[in-house]
């Protein structure tokens, strides 16, 4: 299938908490071949060199104008990647989209803010003959699911990627692992709960926190369901959500219980002091999350992914063996160390994982 161009919005907020959806764009961008992002206090960059220090080709851009210029073919999609704490579109934000829209592009909005709700947006969208895609609009209430337990009777290995906090990079560690699984030849599947996945194509997975608590629950476990019957998998990798520890989300507990993951990785950003969105609130400790994760979840955390934001080389290093020797599990920065010592941990803990790395080896 041929990749759809695009432009990514990310006006100052590329590389930040608050533009995780461009930078997950960035890093992997499924459907779409992203031909620029906009972010005028970083024009002139190169996105892949300032994200992860390695060159991508696609350009930082000062404004709208400048991004449709350097393409040879015209984009067809127009990216909100900006993923703000309140969620709603600033005038200056819908300022752009309507320049979007009167450019020919169709709009992909990630925000809890539906635009195709918006009477001045979709006048538009029709005057300008565009499509406004809302990522995390439900369907209709009268198809939503409850809890069935069929989960329980499922016995292909489950993980879920939980963390700290928001925005700490649990979608692309699962992302990562998922890469990781198939390049050993195994059959994963990865289940998306948020924007970004959804965006970047995967098959499975809605908006979490779209949903009533008890409704993403059977959401999600109908999900893992319907991946399992028509994929077969070796091994399902569900996308975390906040933390379950975090004071103002739920989409964790709601993941514990309607994936029912029999092993969990913990991803920690170690320099964030404070909680992302909510600044006046510490950071959990490790352990305390830890325990609450497999108290809560009936599950066992087997592994802790680190997110390198504000750290050296050097620091890396230096918590992962700090973190090794004080939790006693496996520890990686798999942006930056690569996957392969948390699949291994994986591989460990499933049975079924360790019997299928013989055949795929033999």
């Amino acid at each position: 299938m041929k990749k759809k161009k695009a432009i990514v919005y990310c006006e100052g907020q590329f590389g930040s908490m608050d533009g995780k959806t461009a930078n997950g764009l960035i890093r992997d961008p499924g459907y779409y071949d992203i031909v620029a992002v906009i972010d005028s206090t970083k024009s002139g960059l190169d996105s892949g060199e300032y994200l992860d220090g390695v060159k991508n080709g696609i350009p930082l851009c000062k404004n709208l104008e400048e991004a449709l210029s350097i393409s040879d073919e015209k984009p067809t999609h127009f990216i909100l990647g900006i993923a703000p704490g309140d969620a709603f579109l600033k005038d200056q934000e819908r300022s752009v989209i309507f320049e979007a829209m009167k450019a020919g592009l169709n709009i992909i909005n990630p925000l809890q803010e539906f635009l195709t709700e918006d009477e001045e947006m979709m006048n538009a969208a029709k005057n300008y003959n565009v499509t406004i895609r809302d990522i995390r609009k439900p369907k209709p209430k009268k198809e939503w699911t409850l809890f069935t337990g069929g989960i329980l009777k499922i016995d292909t290995p489950i993980i879920a990627v939980l963390g700290t906090d928001s925005a700490c990079g649990k979608r692309t560690t699962a992302k990562i692992l998922e890469k990781g699984f198939r390049k050993r030849g195994y059959n994963p599947v990865f289940i998306a709960t948020g924007q970004t996945g959804l965006i970047q194509g995967a098959e499975y997975g809605f908006a979490m926190d779209a949903f009533p608590l008890q409704y993403l629950i059977g959401e999600l476990e109908r999900e893992i369901l319907r991946a399992q019957k028509n994929e077969n998998p070796d091994i399902i990798i569900v996308e975390g959500q906040g933390a379950v520890s975090h004071p103002a989300y739920i989409s964790s507990c709601g993941i514990l219980r309607g994936a029912r993951p029999k092993a969990i990785i913990l991803q920690h950003p170690p320099k964030r002091k404070m909680l992302g969105d909510f600044p006046f609130i510490p950071m959990p400790d490790v352990q305390e999350e830890i325990d609450l994760i497999e108290h809560f979840g009936k599950t066992k955390v087997i592994a802790i992914t680190i997110n390198h934001e504000n750290m050296t080389d050097e620091e890396i290093d230096q918590t992962i063996e700090e973190y090794e020797e004080k939790y006693h599990l496996p520890v990686s920065d798999v942006l930056k160390k690569g996957e392969d010592k948390i699949i291994d941990a994986i591989i460990d803990f499933f049975p079924s994982l360790k019997a299928k790395e013989k055949v795929v080896s033999s």
